[in-house]
C-alpha cells in the first residue's frame, strides 16, 4: 500500500502520524510525507520574508513527521511542494499512484458544527482517491483496533469495503459492518403508526419487512468482501437517520475508525454526499472515506 501523509506540522498532523503507526505496515509498503508550501499572492518583500521562514521551516516539520512514523517497517519519504495544498495534494497522491491520502483534521475552532479546514474540506470533495481524515478520539481507545464500516450497498460502500479488506489492520481487529435502513415510513413515530387505519398501517408493515431484508442483503454483500481478510465480524441494522445512527453507534461501540463510501452529489460540484458530510465533520474518531474514482 502506496499512502500520502500530508502534513502542515500541526498537532492534528502529528496525531494522524501516530495514528498511522497502528497499522501492520510491510517493508513493502510506503508512506510519502508531503508538505506543501502554499503560495502567497502577493510580491512585496514582508509577503516574501514570510515565504522565505516558511521554507526554513518545511523540513524541520517533513521530519518531525518521519521520525513519529519510523517504528513502522514501511519505507518513509517526504517531499516539499509548492502550491495551493489541495490541489498540491491531491496531484502529487495521483502522480505517486497513490492508495490512500492521510490528514489530520483541525476544523475550524469556535463552531460546533460539521465544517471542516477549508484544505481537508476541498480534498475529501475534490479527490478520486480514498482520504482518511483523523482526529483525536473522544473516547478512551482499547488496545485493540475497533473498525465500524457503515454500508448502503452501492458502488462506493462496495469499494470501500475491498480498500478496508486491502488495508494492513492487525490481525485482532474488530470489523462491525453496519446498515441503516430507511424510508419514509421510517419517519412515522410508532405511536401514530397505531392511530391509523388499518390499510396504511398494513403498507407501513410491508415495507419494514422490505427494509429488513434490503438491509440483511446489505449487511451480507458487504461481509462477503471483508470475510477473508477480518475475522472477527459482527453487523448491526438500524433505521432512522443513516448519519445520526452511524455517529452514535460509533460512540456507543467507542470505536477507533468510521469507514463509509462518499457517493457525493452529482451535478453538483463543491458538496459531498450529507452522510458523508456530516460523519466527517461531527464523529468523535478518524473517518475513512471511499471513492470510486480513478486514479
Amino acid at each position: 500500500m502506496k499512502v500520502v501523509f500530508a502534513t502542515d506540522g500541526s498537532k492534528c498532523s502529528e496525531e494522524a502520524a501516530r495514528f498511522l503507526t497502528r497499522f501492520h505496515l510491510s517493508q513493502k509498503d510506503e508512506i510519502i510525507v508531503l508538505y506543501v508550501v502554499s503560495d502567497i499572492p502577493y510580491a512585496d518583500d514582508y509577503h516574501a520574508q514570510i515565504r522565505h521562514a516558511i521554507k526554513r521551516v518545511a523540513p524541520r516539520i517533513l521530519r518531525t513527521s518521519a521520525d513519529i512514523l519510523k517504528p513502522l517497517k514501511a519505507k518513509i519519504s517526504t517531499l516539499e511542494e509548492e502550491g495551493l495544498p489541495d490541489s498540491s495534494i491531491i496531484e502529487v497522491a495521483a502522480d505517486s499512484n497513490a492508495d490512500l491520502i492521510v490528514m489530520g483534521a483541525r476544523g475550524l475552532k469556535g463552531l460546533k458544527s460539521f465544517l471542516l479546514g477549508s484544505v481537508t474540506r476541498s480534498v475529501a470533495i475534490n479527490s478520486p482517491l480514498p482520504l482518511l481524515v483523523t482526529r483525536p478520539a473522544k473516547w478512551r481507545v482499547s488496545g485493540k483496533m475497533k473498525v465500524l464500516f457503515a454500508t448502503d450497498g452501492s458502488h462506493s460502500a462496495t469499494s470501500t469495503a475491498d480498500l478496508l479488506a486491502s488495508m494492513p489492520f492487525p490481525d485482532d481487529t474488530e470489523m462491525t459492518v453496519m446498515n441503516v435502513a430507511w424510508s419514509a415510513a421510517s419517519d412515522i413515530p410508532e405511536r401514530l403508526v397505531m392511530q391509523m387505519d388499518e390499510k396504511i398501517k398494513d403498507y407501513i408493515a410491508k415495507a419494514r419487512v422490505i427494509e429488513i431484508q434490503d438491509s440483511e442483503r446489505t449487511l451480507d454483500l458487504a461481509k462477503s468482501h471483508l470475510s477473508g481478510k477480518f475475522a472477527n465480524i459482527k453487523e448491526v441494522s438500524r433505521r432512522g437517520d443513516p448519519a445520526t445512527e452511524i455517529i452514535a453507534r460509533a460512540e456507543a461501540l467507542k470505536v477507533d475508525l468510521v469507514a463509509l463510501g462518499s457517493r457525493g452529489l452529482k451535478g453538483i460540484k463543491g458538496m459531498l454526499g450529507s452522510v458523508s458530510r456530516r460523519v466527517l465533520g461531527q464523529a468523535g474518531c478518524p473517518v475513512l472515506l471511499g471513492k470510486t474514482g480513478e486514479k
